[in-house]
């Protein structure tokens, strides 16, 4: 019973204090926030993608290089 009770009171201070500080204008200006910060990070997964692609093709071509030379080798 008493948890439930102090279960009841923070909501109510939870609320509040979302109201005192802002409400609903305070949301959305986390939420924009969050959605710049989304866009950073998708750019920023691109280019991460890209790099690892381009490193992935690199050593492609340097294995492929080097069991050519040990085929010749061995002929």
């Amino acid at each position: 019973m008493i948890k439930f009770i102090l279960g009841v009171i923070v909501g109510i201070l939870i609320f509040f204090f979302f109201l005192w500080f802002g409400g609903g204008k305070a949301v959305k200006k986390v939420g924009e926030g969050m959605t710049d910060t989304g866009k950073k990070m998708e750019a920023m997964e691109e280019m991460v993608r890209k790099e690892k692609e381009e490193a992935g093709k690199g050593l492609q071509k340097k294995f492929f290089k080097e069991e050519k030379e040990i085929k010749k080798k061995n002929q």
